[in-house]
């Protein structure tokens, strides 16, 4: 997925990352998320340091402390039912 300039690239991965929280999950006190996200997108957030790198063989992505914290706060900014997030 190119980003062009019309895509506001900040509230693409903020709401990717809120995403990523759908699918997160805790294996052995680490907290993953399934990636099953656009390569870029996942690129996108490793650079951000939300995510550890993506590439490998395992099919979920390490969330780092901040990713963590900020996927939950994401999540809530943008899908919440009540008004004003």
């Amino acid at each position: 997925m190119p980003f062009d300039d019309d895509v506001n690239v900040d509230k693409l991965a903020e709401v990717a990352l809120a995403f990523l929280s759908l699918t997160s999950f805790t294996d052995h006190g680490v907290p993953r998320a399934w990636k099953g996200l656009d390569w870029d997108l996942l690129d996108l957030l490793y650079k951000r340091g939300w995510i550890l790198d993506p590439k490998g063989k395992a099919k979920s992505v390490v969330l780092t402390e901040l990713g963590q914290s900020l996927a939950e706060s994401a999540f809530r900014k943008h899908f919440s039912a009540k008004e004003g997030g």
